[in-house]
């Protein structure tokens, strides 16, 4: 789950990690109202969507005076804001969030997240701050530092101490970057974070160390545990495809092809789509619907799908084991004539009773076509998109 850059700073605020004063506005009251607490001097409006690259879209400002504000602040309120993050429909901008300006001297890249590799946490920072840090990492990787955490022992002062060399911070300016560390260490274990990404951590010319930008993702899977977070959730800057699966119980993702994908698993979705993308097809979406593929789950992943007006064909790769393929066949036949499918849909059965269930779908006289094999499957599914 995501969480806007507003959001991220107050948490920070907690746990004591210096953030620029700032205010929220919603209204063009609230945004004059904010620069009645902040003062006339240069201020940041920067509009609050759950996407990066928000400055080179003109969804960051700078300007002074109450008219500059108010009207940067309109201009990004109820307007869309689309980056290379957010796709052609952009996300909506509901809020803003007017922040006080500094003197920087010099920006610098601060995260914290999970490393699958070692199943440890690691910090990584770069004096290249302000920038895409994939870049970086691709084109001038000797600037990226980073600091693996053994989970026994915690954040150590010799990790803080290797990163402040790497950003050649010495003295107080070390000590304070440890206490952002500490914090962001205590802040990641405490909520469950996934991520942690200060982007960029400025050192201004008077001295001080402050967090320019904040980005938190937390683990969905801990989230039930952590209600405080679930509150800071904001679901129109998700896909509403995506919000409505989870209501179902299931595992749904928006892609940008045309071949709808139904499948039970996520290994086997992931080598379904694999498999399309090979056969010269690409996948509308990823869609697991879990082992029990029951008639009013199946029902719900078809609607899923076909609110998606790229989709002209499904393709279902359904493996039965505890659930008999057979049981499977009949949802999806009473999902199909529920729904009213219109487009083709391939089915692969395979597992326990596949037999059966292919008999009963080549049977049912909707426009179901029944494979044998995965690979005809998805070849019979690129076929009718590419006849669309």
């Amino acid at each position: 789950m995501n969480i806007h850059e507003y959001q991220a700073k107050q948490l920070f605020a907690e746990y004591g990690i210096a953030v620029p004063e700032g205010a929220l506005a919603s209204t063009k009251a609230e945004a004059e109202q904010a620069v009645e607490a902040l003062g006339t001097g240069l201020l940041a409006v920067k509009a609050q969507v759950h996407a990066g690259a928000r400055g080179k879209a003109g969804g960051i400002q700078l300007v002074s005076g109450v008219d500059q504000v108010v009207e940067a602040s309109a201009a990004m309120l109820g307007s869309r804001l689309v980056t290379h993050q957010t796709g052609d429909d952009g996300l909506p901008i509901n809020s803003v969030w007017i922040e006080k300006t500094c003197n920087i001297n010099r920006e610098m890249y601060l995260s914290l997240l999970v490393d699958r590799a070692t199943e440890r946490l690691v910090f990584v920072a770069s004096d290249a701050g302000g920038m895409d840090i994939e870049a970086v990492a691709e084109q001038t990787p000797e600037k990226i530092t980073s600091v693996t955490i053994n989970p026994v022992s915690g954040l150590q002062s010799f990790h803080c101490r290797k990163i402040a060399a790497a950003l050649s911070l010495a003295g107080p300016k070390a000590r304070t970057l440890e206490k952002i560390m500490r914090g962001m260490y205590q802040l990641f274990v405490e909520k469950d974070a996934s991520q942690i990404e200060i982007n960029p951590l400025v050192e201004t010319a008077e001295g001080d160390l402050l967090t320019l930008d904040a980005k938190i993702n937390f683990d969905d899977n801990a989230l039930a545990g952590h209600p405080d977070i679930v509150a800071l959730r904001d679901k129109e800057q998700e896909d509403p495809k995506e919000n409505k699966a989870q209501e179902f119980g299931l595992n749904y993702i928006t892609l940008n092809g045309n071949i709808g994908c139904m499948v039970n698993g996520a290994g086997l979705a992931m080598a379904t789509m694999d498999l399309v993308k090979l056969k010269g097809g690409t996948p509308a979406n990823f869609l697991d619907v879990g082992g029990e593929a029951t008639a009013a789950r199946v029902a719900e992943a078809f609607k899923l799908i076909l609110s998606d007006d790229k989709v002209k064909a499904i393709l279902v790769n359904i493996f039965g084991g505890i659930v008999q393929c057979n049981m499977i066949a009949e949802g999806i036949i009473q999902a199909v004539e529920e729904v009213h499918v219109t487009i083709p849909i391939i089915v692969r059965l395979e597992g326990t009773n596949a037999e059966l269930g292919r008999e009963l779908l080549n049977d049912s006289g909707l426009a179901i076509i029944a494979a044998e094999d995965l690979a005809a499957a998805a070849e019979k599914a690129v076929s009718y998109t590419e006849a669309a």
